[in-house]
């Protein structure tokens, strides 16, 4: 009996192992790609409005009489440019053309024959910009060139004895930062700095004499901007190793 189960249990195990053997191997399955995060890409032409404050800072020296005042208001208008983004870093060119009421004048105290007063209503701005981005936020600094159209008076007793209107250049500082919301929708903030110099303004008095008006001034503006990024240029776009 002994010699009998000993075989039978031989026989299943052998039995076992050929069925075993007869079995097809398991499918091998790669695991599945790691997640990797979308960047927001920057690049590509935008165009946008903008709107906020602006403040004029004006200087008037004549007859060895100083006069300074601000000319505050509202401005609004347009931007477009392009961006080139390499890696974090982002490379911009843009112009900037806005309407602007920036106005005010003043009675000479001593002498309230005299007045002057300043006007600012139109600005432009050309300038390249270097930014760095976290993903869909964007710092940046800006700087180039700037118009300003602007009008200078000075009256005595009511009559205008200089009125000068024309369009001044200088030079734009500014600084930046902006959030892209969508694929190609972007919101941002801006400060600029516009410098804008003296100049002279030669006339002649009553006695035939010619007498001199120096003015200084510059400009200091506050805006928000929303930016419209055209095509695929400004949708995310996945990182490589």
């Amino acid at each position: 009996m002994k010699k009998f189960l000993i075989g039978a249990v031989g026989l299943v195990a052998m039995a076992t192992s050929a069925s075993a053997a007869d079995l097809a191997a398991r499918p091998y399955t790669n695991a599945p790609p790691p997640y990797i995060q979308p960047m927001y890409n920057w690049s590509g032409f935008y165009i946008g409005i903008n709107g906020g404050w602006g403040e004029s800072r004006n200087t008037f020296e004549y007859w060895g009489f100083d006069h300074s005042h601000n000319a505050t208001g509202g401005t609004v208008g347009l931007q477009v440019g392009y961006n080139w983004q390499v890696g974090a870093w982002v490379f911009g060119l843009e112009a900037q053309g806005n309407w602007a009421d920036l106005s005010n004048s003043f009675i000479d105290p001593f002498d309230p024959r005299f007045s002057v007063g300043s006007k600012v209503d139109t600005l432009g701005l050309f300038t390249g910009r270097i930014g760095y981005a976290a993903n869909n936020v964007l710092f940046y600094v800006k700087g180039g060139a700037a118009d300003v159209g602007h009008e200078y008076w000075a009256a005595f007793n009511g009559v205008d004895f200089i009125d000068v209107s024309h369009i001044k250049w200088g030079a734009d500082v500014g600084v930046g930062l902006e959030w892209g919301f969508t694929p190609n929708w972007s919101f941002g903030v801006e400060y600029n700095h516009v410098f804008l110099g003296n100049e002279d303004h030669n006339w002649a008095n009553q006695f035939n004499n010619w007498n001199n008006v120096n003015t200084k001034q510059d400009l200091d503006l506050v805006t928000a901007r929303i930016n419209y990024r055209f095509g695929g240029f400004g949708g995310p776009v996945v990182a490589r190793y």
